[in-house]
């Protein structure tokens, strides 16, 4: 491309920009039905980071007429070289440009990079609303956990992929290609055609009306054909499902630089608070020795020395014990480090503890997530305090001496007394290192790192308003005055991040203009601390007429349309309110694997499916 080698030259980090790294996936272009420009709103180093990203990749271009490729946000020093120098937004494969393409797909994994993404629409010079795009422009796709909840960007996207893709999105490659071949495509016949498949929702295709108060009146398809609402996509077999053997080896430094490994989808725990718990169900799992193979294999196509065990809750994967067991008899041996994130103190055993003694020096992370049982039985943790107590005294025993203990504040039903627990039980663990008769010889350190509760759809605490930003600053400060010993650190979320995320959360359609109005400021990368300007965004807001405290801080009724209703993620809304109403009666929902409460999930697929060896 003209221009491009000048301008790497005057920008940091130009390995951001070049491609040609090992294990990309070339093609002939002019053989080609179909080129997906896979773009991911931050950059290179995070999206290279991302597995969902990397499964994706690889399923669509297993089709041998469809050639995606992959485009990352750049740098503001990129971004201004390439407006001045007219460079518009380019996939690192080919070099061309994006609008060339015939489909966008923009992966949201974080309502903040909604600006960064909308902005990588117009650096690829197309207007960055789906109305005012035509015929020769690309179908921009969205995709991700954001999707959930698409309608702050929905006027800016003309179709949304539901839940996982690595099947439908080669299925909606396949439609696109046959709408071609026949001459029946046009871009609206085709997304009328799309909305068809499940999985995938065109919010043109819908109808949405507001009360004067601000809350929705109607919304529903503007069509018969057009389902009321979407059903998320679920891979029921991971054993037989696509994934990357043969990943893209990055030029510089990226955030996960090893082999990740996914063990399995959903979790068992339904935690009230927690997104990907309930819109992952239902659990499935992949078999030891499929784990097994893909480390091998992945292995020696990389040389990487490291591998990480990824799910949601890597404890509770049944086939645990078994899976370490046979990846250390290969991974010792040839100095592979085995990582085990995710874990649960109630599940942290002296067995797990001497696997991760033989190959990992560094602390360990638990997540208890309030201070005392009370709140932990609202938000229906199901961790007690002993449980926390034996695993770092196992931890402490192993020679370890830095723990990390993960909190929030602001959860419903929060008092000031939950909040001094933080501090309690923090220093509970500290007291605990002293009372080991033979101590590790570096001193004990505890860090406590506190976020602020942000409510989200499809949970029982949807429905829940945010603490205002006073509140949670006052939190804040209220905990760092309980916490006195030394040897515990502090660590605790910028509020004002926090509302912001909690409006795009639980946002409607109304959003889009703030988000267009960010971006002609030229607003993006707000989950960047360098980026982020909460004032900036109070000013749009204002610009916009939008009172950002009716989404972050307003308590929504259950009887009200969300904005989200039109997606249907398997888990009942019954079972939503059932669990908001337990939440303020301190009672606890039995995780699956004890017993299934009935939440719908398991309709969109298997039947939960436990380790035979671990029964």
């Amino acid at each position: 491309m003209q221009n491009i080698s000048t301008i790497l030259k005057s920008v940091q980090k130009p390995g951001r920009y070049t491609g040609g790294e090992f294990g990309q996936i070339v093609k002939d272009k002019s053989k080609m039905k179909l080129r997906v420009a896979f773009c991911f709103p931050d950059t290179y180093e995070i999206g290279m980071s991302n597995l969902g990203v990397r499964i994706l990749y690889g399923a669509l271009n297993q089709l041998d007429d469809v050639w995606c490729e992959r485009v990352y946000a750049p740098w503001p020093d990129m971004e201004e070289q390439m407006r001045k120098n007219n460079i518009p937004l380019f996939a690192l494969e080919s070099k061309d440009s994006v609008k060339d393409f015939d489909i966008m797909a923009i992966s949201l994994q974080y309502e903040l990079c909604y600006t960064t993404a909308v902005n990588m629409i117009d650096l690829a010079g197309l207007p960055i609303y789906a109305r005012d795009r035509d015929e020769n422009m690309p179908i921009i796709l969205g995709g991700g956990p954001c999707a959930y909840n698409a309608e702050p960007v929905a006027d800016f996207f003309d179709i949304f992929s539901i839940g996982e893709g690595e099947e439908a999105l080669p299925e909606l490659a396949k439609l696109y290609m046959q709408m071609k071949e026949n001459g029946t495509y046009t871009k609206s016949a085709f997304l009328r055609e799309a909305s068809h498949l499940k999985g995938f929702y065109v919010p043109s295709l819908y109808n949405v009306e507001y009360n004067d108060d601000g809350t929705i009146k109607l919304f529903e398809p503007k069509y018969e054909d057009v389902p009321k609402k979407v059903e998320k996509r679920v891979v029921e077999d991971l054993n037989t499902s696509y994934f990357p053997l043969k990943p893209i080896m990055p030029y510089i430094e990226t955030v996960h630089d090893r082999i990740m490994l996914e063990t399995f989808r959903g979790c068992i725990r339904g935690c009230r608070f927690c997104q990907a718990g309930m819109v992952f169900r239902p659990v499935r799992e992949k078999s030891a020795e499929v784990l097994n193979k893909q480390a091998k294999a992945i292995y020696e196509n990389t040389g990487y020395t490291e591998i990480s065990l990824t799910s949601l809750s890597i404890s509770d994967y049944s086939c645990l014990h078994e899976a370490t067991d046979m990846l250390l008899e290969w991974t010792n041996p040839k100095k592979v480090n085995l990582s085990l994130p995710s874990l649960r103190a109630d599940s942290f055993t002296k067995e797990l503890m001497r696997k991760v003694s033989s190959i990992r020096s560094s602390g360990l992370t638990f997540a208890p997530e309030a201070g005392t049982q009370r709140l932990r039985d609202a938000i229906n943790k199901n961790l007690y305090e002993e449980d926390l107590m034996n695993a770092v005294r196992l931890a402490f025993k192993g020679g370890k001496s830095q723990v990390k203990l993960y909190f929030m504040n602001g959860l419903p039903t929060e008092t000031y007394e939950d909040i001094e627990g933080i501090s309690t039980l923090a220093k509970r663990v500290v007291d605990e290192f002293y009372k080991m008769p033979i101590r590790p010889k570096k001193p004990v350190s505890v860090t406590v790192s506190v976020s602020c509760f942000v409510p989200k759809p499809h949970t029982p605490f949807q429905w829940e308003p945010q603490n205002s930003l006073e509140e949670l600053r006052s939190k804040q400060m209220f905990l760092a005055e309980k916490i006195t010993d030394k040897k515990i650190r502090y660590n605790w979320h910028e509020a004002k991040v926090s509302r912001l995320e909690a409006v795009f959360s639980k946002g409607d359609r109304k959003l889009s203009k703030a988000i267009a109005e960010a971006v002609k400021r030229g607003m993006k990368f707000d989950a960047w601390d360098e980026y982020f300007s909460y004032d900036n965004w109070m000013d749009v807001f204002a610009t916009c007429g939008i009172d950002p405290d009716f989404y972050a801080t307003r308590r929504m009724s259950y009887d009200e349309i969300l904005p989200w209703d039109v997606i249907d993620i398997g888990v009942n809304k019954s079972f939503l309110i059932s669990e908001s109403k337990k939440a303020y009666e301190n009672a606890t929902t039995p995780n699956c694997k004890e017993k299934c409460s009935g939440c719908g999930a398991n309709k969109l697929g298997k039947e939960l499916t436990w380790c035979p060896k671990r029964k």
